[in-house]
């Protein structure tokens, strides 16, 4: 991994995360996690390849809530798919 990863925000994660609910984790987010996605988005204490059908996304911990992201390699480009709380993230993918 020669240069670093690019973050793409989908419309999904951009409406939801204006929301009372998840607006407070986004600077989180912005500081945290975005800097460590663009070192290296594959490996980290939080972040956490799915299985079976969903094998090709990532899921990150952020307290009691789950954001869903993809990877690009040939464009070095991390997408954030969505967030949603734990409970129920996994039942809807």
């Amino acid at each position: 991994m020669s240069s670093d990863f690019r973050i793409a925000e989908t419309l999904t994660f951009q409406k939801k995360i204006k929301s009372k609910l998840y607006v407070r984790y986004y600077a989180r987010i912005k500081e945290r996690i975005y800097p460590s996605l663009r070192n290296n988005p594959f490996f980290g204490v939080n972040i956490r390849r799915l299985k079976g059908e969903l094998s090709s996304m990532y899921r990150i911990r952020v307290d009691d809530y789950r954001l869903f992201n993809t990877i690009d390699t040939d464009e070095n480009l991390v997408f954030i798919l969505d967030i949603m709380h734990r409970k129920d993230s996994y039942n809807k993918r």
